[in-house]
């Protein structure tokens, strides 16, 4: 496995020279024109990078962008892998733990997510507080003790700090961000009403696909994280209007510049 990770790395290093990024951003469904705001340095489709998955989801671009924003050196994602696509975890951490290795020390997520919270509308914005996740947990299996330890605490897995960060910029901008638990389950199919009701009473407050793992990748490595969940649908309910994933792109989109506002505000004040 660290053979691997390390052929990956020389594939990406062989690509970007001496770049060190400092800041690694994982960009969901309909979120990925974020890059955009970069003053962009690389751009490395997955399909050329060694050993690395490639995304296979509507919405997922499939490249990692290098540049630069407010003087910060940011790798970014645009589009992330999934279990439900077929990948094992450990695929679907390489790229964290690639960013790691790189240099990247505060790792910035975002994910399209179903409301589970009542309260909750269509577009809104929730800064995750923290998660249940019953994707499989990366870290099983032999533990790569380069990275971290073979029980990492999770008590504080979503930066208390960023958090507060992300509350003072909501509040200047007046961008109205909920706070919540993030339910991450493996897809690909939506949930049934009998699930949604589950995943209320366990504490959750929107539902995903994705994002757990990747924290918990980033934690084990010492890595700071802040991550957001845009609520792009509400999650089943008995004689609803389905879900599909093409809402989830559209509400995406529509969400686009707010996210833009709290990442770039974010990235300037790390």
């Amino acid at each position: 496995m660290l053979r691997r990770i390390n052929d990956t790395l020389y594939s990406i290093r062989n690509k970007i020279g001496a770049f060190t990024p400092e800041i690694g951003i994982v960009l969901g469904s309909g979120l990925g024109s974020f890059a955009d705001s970069l003053q962009i340095i690389h751009t490395i489709p997955y399909s050329t990078i060694d050993h690395f998955p490639v995304s296979t989801v509507a919405g997922h671009s499939g490249r990692l962008i290098f540049g630069e924003l407010f003087g910060k050196h940011i790798v970014a994602m645009q589009g992330r892998f999934h279990y439900y696509e077929g990948y094992t975890p450990d695929e679907i951490v390489l790229p964290i733990r690639i960013m790691k290795l790189l240099g990247v020390k505060t790792l910035l997520l975002s994910n399209a997510a179903g409301g589970l919270n009542e309260t909750f509308a269509t577009g809104d914005i929730m800064a995750i507080t923290d998660h249940i996740c019953f994707i499989p947990n990366p870290l099983i299996g032999p533990n790569i003790d380069a990275f971290g330890p073979r029980f990492p605490e999770m008590g504080n897995a979503y930066s208390s700090k960023l958090l507060q960060l992300a509350k003072d910029i909501s509040q200047e901008y007046q961008l109205n961000i909920h706070e919540g638990c993030y339910v991450a389950v493996t897809g690909p199919s939506y949930e049934t009403p009998a699930e949604v009701a589950f995943y209320r009473q366990i504490g959750g407050d929107a539902v995903g696909m994705s994002t757990a793992p990747e924290v918990i990748a980033a934690r084990h490595a010492g890595m700071e994280v802040f991550a957001l969940s845009v609520i792009t649908n509400q999650a089943a309910q008995k004689n609803s209007v389905p879900p599909s994933h093409e809402e989830v792109m559209r509400e995406g989109k529509k969400a686009e510049n707010k996210v833009r506002c709290l990442l770039t505000e974010m990235i300037k004040r790390v």
